[in-house]
């Protein structure tokens, strides 16, 4: 308690604003706890970068936290572009706080002599990593924190190519930041290197969408949508890309349509969480909608709604508009002939369904560890391959290579592209996933989250894992476990053989059972919110689409038996 007390003390100096030093003195006379949960570590890059909720202190979202994040990343920039021009491009979501936090940040990187373009309203994430490399920008930032409530907030990096950092320039850029002290942030901001951007970036970036969305599919004037951008910024581009791609009849939720960061018509503005698209269903079902699409506030997640066999609408989850959106992207490349030198891209706790498809087709299979930034970094790696698409579980796609991280302005119209055409085919874009598993098996996957918040639940996530890790499971409803994938060794061991595999992937805290009948379990804790996840995947085969309701209940029975007993629900 010394050291979060001290730490704490450090920011009675002057240096920081009279109202901060005031509330902090406040938590140190009479609240413990708070001052504990806010000055016990510092806020850290993730999967996603760094989010948190906002408020004063070490870990916490604030000026000084993203400032410090700030001069260290300008820092880094100046050291390795000794000869160049440096410009960095911000762009900043609908939550409270992003618009200041974003112009803070702005002159932060200005003090520094760094010229920076700032969208002068909320745009979205993909546009952000799209404008990185239209502008020949150095470096991104966006201010956002994705899905998660409305008391959060967050910061993500994109390097010269669009995606996030990565190995080694994001060790580097932590290890910068971690050598400053909270007085070395810069704050005189140069106006002059401050430039507004909107309107000339929107158009170029929506083009882009359509021309790699846009594979004009049959019956779009018969085409129903629905749309809500869970008042966050897809509503700044995604209308407009689908009317540009020729859908005219689009129904919007304008109770969602406006951005507001309390989101005060959802529990939490995750389209991974049914609840979230509830007003958007209701909406279909009223006006015989064939489609509804609703993303997340930054607009890199998008969830979907069709119409299942018996007509009702019913979301589908990540896996499986990932595989569906994939499998039209191959079927489109193949027409135009493969040149061998493709790959379709998933991450280590997405449905196993997807190498099984690039087998296949004959097309190279990537995984990668969670987080898109690890997708990007493939494409960055491997500038002679042809990135076809790819996703991950967690309701995020990428269409080609344009933008370098999840992309729901596009994907919501490669979806709509495949529906459209489904329909005017007289199937269904249901029907066509059911014909995929039939094609490839009959992949099923469930999601367990446990929430575990502050600092004792930060340790209760990390012994969750490690009694995962040093108390394996032999068996799984029946099968026995054949392969211990363990990321923090890099080894992968078979425990029937004996035999071991080098993981050729960075270090993750993951574990990965997979037994003989190939279904998996995955552990591994979330990079950006205080939850430990266990992904369970099981598969069997479905020899005609007509058995589809009966194998596919078989497999949520199997799920319900493994979840009892791994005693997760």
């Amino acid at each position: 308690m010394d050291a979060i007390l001290n730490t704490a003390k450090s920011w009675l100096t002057d240096f920081f604003d009279p109202e901060v030093k005031k509330e902090v003195q406040n938590l140190i006379d009479n609240d413990t706890d708070e001052l504990k949960d806010r000055f016990y570590k510092h806020m850290e890059f993730g999967t996603g970068g760094m989010r948190g909720v906002m408020g004063v202190g070490t870990n916490r979202i604030n000026k000084y936290t993203l400032g410090k994040s700030t001069q260290g990343l300008s820092n880094y920039l100046k050291k390795t572009y000794t000869d160049e021009d440096i410009k960095v491009v911000i762009a900043f979501d609908c939550r409270h706080n992003s618009d200041t936090l974003a112009r803070t940040v702005a002159e932060v990187l200005s003090a520094n002599g760094i010229k920076v373009f700032l969208f002068s309203e909320l745009r979205t994430t993909p546009e952000l990593s799209f404008a990185v490399r239209h502008l020949g920008c150095h470096a991104g930032i966006v201010l956002t924190a994705s899905h998660n409530p409305p008391e959060y907030n967050g910061y993500k990096v994109y390097w010269t190519d669009g995606g996030q950092i990565v190995p080694p320039q994001d060790g580097e850029i932590i290890a910068e930041i971690n050598s400053l002290s909270f007085e070395d942030i810069n704050f005189e901001a140069n106006n002059a290197l401050i430039e507004l951007i909107d309107k000339d970036v929107d158009e170029a970036f929506i083009k882009e969408s359509v021309a790699n969305g846009n594979f004009n599919a049959a019956g779009k004037d018969d085409f129903k949508i629905v749309f809500t951008s869970l008042h966050g910024t897809s509503i700044t581009a995604i209308p407009e890309v689908l009317k540009r791609a020729g859908y005219k009849n689009v129904t919007i939720i304008e109770e969602q349509a406006k951005p507001d960061g309390n989101f005060p018509t959802v529990k939490s503005p995750n389209p991974e969480e049914p609840e979230a698209l509830s007003m958007a269903v209701a909406k279909a079902e009223e006006i015989g909608a064939d489609m509804v699409v609703g993303t997340d506030p930054d607009s890199d997640r998008l969830g979907i709604a069709v119409r299942n066999l018996d007509g009702k609408m019913e979301i589908v989850n990540g896996n499986q508009a990932m595989i569906l959106m994939t499998k039209f992207l191959l079927e489109q490349q193949r027409r135009k002939g493969f040149k061998g030198n493709e790959f379709i891209a998933t991450t280590i706790v997405s449905t196993p369904m997807m190498e099984a498809m690039a087998k296949a087709y004959g097309v190279e299979f990537k995984t990668a560890l969670t987080g898109f930034k690890w997708i990007g970094k493939m494409i960055k790696d491997f500038p002679e391959s042809n990135f076809i698409g790819g996703g991950e579980e967690s309701f995020g796609y990428m269409v080609g290579d344009f933008v370098r991280d999840k992309d729901a302005v596009t994907s919501t119209l490669l979806a709509c592209e495949i529906a459209a055409q489904a329909k005017a085919d007289g199937s269904s874009f249901y029907k066509k996933l059911i014909d995929c598993y039939v094609d490839y098996g009959f992949y099923k996957e469930k999601l367990i989250s446990i929430t575990k918040k502050g600092m004792s639940g930060a340790e209760e996530i990390k012994q969750m894992l490690k009694d995962f890790k040093e108390n394996p499971v032999s068996s799984v409803a029946g099968s026995k476990v054949k392969w211990i994938e363990d990321y923090n060794t890099s080894i992968a061991k078979n425990v029937l053989t004996g035999e071991e595999k080098t993981i050729d992937i960075p270090k993750s805290n993951v574990l990965i059972y997979e037994t003989e009948d190939g279904t998996r379990i995955a552990a591994r804790p979330s990079g950006t919110e205080p939850k430990v996840k266990f992904y369970i995947s099981t598969n069997t085969k479905l020899e005609k689409a007509e058995d589809f309701k009966k194998v596919s209940k078989e497999l949520d029975d199997k799920i319900q038996n493994i979840l009892t007993e791994l005693n997760l629900g």
